[in-house]
């Protein structure tokens, strides 16, 4: 064997050092990986075919592997790193030669281009990395950022470390709306870093908290990160949750497990969620906390009135920013909780539902009965018998059937005696509606306030309405007509409001950027929609922000712009209140009505964005932006072609297997977590996380997707790790993107020893989160 090794352990080796130097050559990354698959392979096929590479694989025909097996040990159990005193034998790395295995790697390489590239089932999950990255590059191009940072800024600036907390808090904006770390950080960088040492905040401090703000776009959805490492993760937890079953001795995983074996990117997104809110609060509780140790290395600093005069003076601001609005929002959800409030539908199964089945699968083989009460427990399985048993004696599983005519009334007649007085749709809209006139008669409470009162009174007609004329057996186009008049009364009071909150610089410049993102958001983790919609929606958003942000430059009106926005939400609102389904035999005029009144809202939607477009373009703004996106996916799409290349050479002589058999050697899946961690953390030294995801994740992956850790937290926990890696020095990627940018006054150092306190607080963030994973659980438990 050369240098002692076997030839596997060579060829990994040659495989990665390969990939290092072609990374670091200076050739663009996405070329620069399919080259080193290319260039390893061949070294590799060299040295095999030259004699150096021997390979020591176990003898199955042994009397020793035969008495494992005897012993029950499964074959895919048995390995040289479990079992290191089995008999071998020596043979080459390519026992069929390179060229049969070349041959392979075409054809494996055209399958999974198929699959994962061009037609399989994630391509529509990885569209949505294209309209993310055009929604953060449009608001980026689009100066938003500036005026974020200027407005957090004169709001946090008078307290102690103020700047850096602003920092913070537009970083978490920017993180929701772009998921772009780089674009994020050079942003920053330009607009706050020379705003910083000027105000007289140290070089560290400054140079620290922008570097790690800027890395939130890796955990806060919509992130980037998320949505790549979530479409290999739900692969990898599938299959490798079929192996353990199988291994269990058990059919498949849905018998072992007892749910199914599935984790989604929208999924993940809500797992996503509490981390990087509680990562952006250690990052503000930090700068805070410095700033109050070290007042003269991060003052306060006043740079102008930070919001309305009349608001400020009112002394009424805790009373109607805070109380009114925690008092509507908890009268709402209380009533909701007391039945007050809740669904009005009478939608019936036109089938009856199926009989009830036990919690687990009890009609199992003896391996699988002893792996499932391992798993589960002695009385799991027995309460899963007890169930099983009783729907035997009951004649067993009844079968679904076709309801009649009158079971179908009675059915309807129970969900309307069981209705809501108020439904959750009309509730939740009062809700924001009354929160816009509340929040507005605090921005202005100088104002005359009659008109938000005819506002408030619209909405209590509005419920009242509801409660007193509103049914569950109502059609939508009659519940139309009679909220109609409430809201007209409501809408003088809302026009009122509105014109106040366009007055307030603070509103003015967070609200647009942040309905966009709580639409996007809330559509994803809500369950309403999947990612690749979601994006869409974001992209258009921010095309309509871009534009009317461009025709005020020009002191053109953007009348245009808030129609289109208009068309889009009224087209959501019928399709959701309204039957659109008019291929049916029968079909009631207001649906067909409300069919045409939403097929006019798309398409004025269509002609406002385009008009939007040509409105951009004329400006100089959607050139570069499309060029940009173009750019960005191209790179993320042709790094995932170069990584299935290289991972195939990796498969073709057993290394992608060694590593799998070397992790599955040690006793303690916490071991293995553990060292995977460790292993990501390096390499995000040296790797950015696209390499990372789509080299690394498909070769670990089958080893920790497959064990008891919940593959939510698994996932949240690389996105984290990657994170931090962001920021370590010397090669934390974030630290290369602010050092571009810094002025010439910042040194290496000053920005290496900035970021040390925020890699502390990445880490006890991970610790956190290792001590508590309901952080992670919580939100996808509570939603789904």
């Amino acid at each position: 064997m050369l240098f002692g090794l076997d030839g596997i352990e060579i060829g990994i080796i040659i495989v990665f050092l390969t990939l290092f130097a072609g990374i670091l050559s200076g050739f663009p990354v996405a070329f620069a990986i399919s080259g080193s698959a290319v260039i390893s392979f061949a070294i590799i096929a060299g040295l095999d075919s030259a004699g150096y590479l021997i390979h020591a694989a176990v003898d199955t025909s042994s009397s020793d592997y035969a008495a494992l097996i005897a012993e029950g040990v499964r074959p895919d159990a048995i390995s040289v790193f479990r079992y290191p005193d089995l008999p071998r034998y020596e043979d080459a790395l390519f026992p069929d030669g390179w060229e049969v295995a070349l041959d392979r790697n075409v054809g494996f390489l055209v399958n999974r281009m198929n699959e994962r590239v061009l037609a399989g089932q994630s391509i529509e999950t990885l569209l949505a990395v294209l309209m993310f990255v055009m929604m953060g590059i449009v608001l980026e191009r689009s100066r938003i950022a500036d005026e974020l940072l200027t407005t957090m800024a004169k709001v946090f600036g008078p307290l102690p470390g103020g700047l850096a907390v602003s920092i913070v808090i537009v970083g978490a904006f920017l993180a929701a709306s772009t998921g772009i770390v780089g674009a994020t950080v050079v942003t920053m960088g330009l607009l706050a870093l020379p705003t910083m040492l000027k105000n007289g905040y140290s070089s560290e401090l400054s140079t620290g908290v922008i570097a790690a703000s800027g890395t939130l776009g890796q955990i806060i959805p919509p992130s980037i990160v998320i949505v790549l490492l979530g479409t290999l993760a739900g692969d990898l937890y599938s299959a490798a949750q079929e192996d353990r079953a199988r291994m269990a001795g058990c059919t498949d995983a849905l018998t072992y497990l007892g749910e199914p074996a599935v984790v989604s990117v929208g999924t993940l997104f809500q797992a996503a969620l509490l981390p990087g809110i509680l990562l952006a609060a250690l990052y503000a509780a930090y700068a805070f906390g410095f700033a109050l140790l070290n007042p003269s290395k991060a003052p306060a600093v006043q740079l102008g009135d930070a919001s309305d005069k009349q608001a400020a003076s009112a002394g009424n601001g805790l009373t109607w920013f805070l109380i009114a609005p925690v008092v509507l929002i908890g009268l709402t959800i209380g009533m909701g909780q007391f039945g007050v409030v809740g669904s009005q539908s009478v939608i019936v199964d036109s089938f009856t539902d199926a009989g009830q089945t036990a919690s687990l699968r009890t009609r199992v083989g003896e391996e699988c009965q002893a792996s499932m009460i391992e798993l589960h427990g002695e009385e799991a399985w027995a309460r899963a018998v007890a169930e099983q048993t009783a729907i035997d004696e009951a004649g067993g599983v009844a079968q679904a059937r076709a309801l009649s005519d009158e079971e179908r009334a009675a059915l309807v007649e129970e969900r309307v005696a069981a209705a809501a007085p108020i439904g959750t749709g009309i509730a939740v809209t009062a809700m924001l509606l009354g929160l816009m006139l509340i929040i507005a008669r605090g921005v202005a409470p100088y104002a005359n306030p009659a008109p938000l009162f005819l506002g408030a009174l619209g909405l209590l007609l509005l419920l009242a309405v509801d409660v007193a004329m509103i049914g569950p057996l109502t059609t939508p186009g009659a519940t139309t007509l009679m909220i109609a008049i409430p809201l007209l009364i409501s809408f003088v009071g809302l026009r009122t409001a509105a014109a106040y909150l366009a007055g307030n610089e603070i509103l003015r410049v967070v609200f647009p950027p942040l309905v966009l993102i709580v639409a996007v958001l809330g559509s994803i983790l809500g369950g309403i929609t999947n990612p690749t919609p979601a994006a869409a929606l974001g992209a258009g958003g921010a095309i309509l922000l871009a534009t009317y942000r461009k025709l005020q430059e020009q002191g053109r009106s953007g009348q245009l712009v808030l129609l289109t926005a208009g068309a889009i939400v009224l087209m959501l609102v019928l399709g959701v209140n309204f039957d659109m389904r008019i291929g049916q035999q029968v079909v009631l005029f207001e649906n067909k009505l409300a069919y045409l009144a939403a097929f006019a809202c798309f398409l004025f939607a269509m002609f406002g964005l385009v008009w939007s477009c040509g409105v951009l373009l004329s400006g100089g703004v959607l050139a570069p932006v499309v060029r940009e996106t173009a750019k960005v996916t191209s790179m993320v799409f042709t790094i995932l072609i170069g990584s299935q290349l290289l991972n195939l050479v990796l498969i073709s002589f057993g290394g992608e297997h060694y590593i799998q058999q070397f992790l599955r050697s040690f006793d303690s899946e916490l071991q293995v977590f553990l060292l995977v961690m460790l292993v990501l953390f390096i390499l995000g030294f040296v790797l950015d996380f696209l390499e990372i995801i789509y080299i690394v994740i498909p070769i670990v992956g089958p080893v920790i997707y497959g064990g008891t850790f919940d593959p939510k937290w698994v996932t949240i926990m690389i996105a984290v790790n990657l994170q931090t890696s962001f920021l370590t020095p010397p090669f934390g990627f974030a630290l290369f993107y602010l050092r571009g940018v810094a002025p010439k006054t910042i040194t290496t150092g000053q920005i290496y020893r900035g970021v040390m306190p925020f890699i502390g607080i990445q880490v006890l963030g991970l610790l956190l989160l290792w001590m508590f994973p309901a952080v992670v659980t919580i939100v996808p438990n509570l939603l789904n």
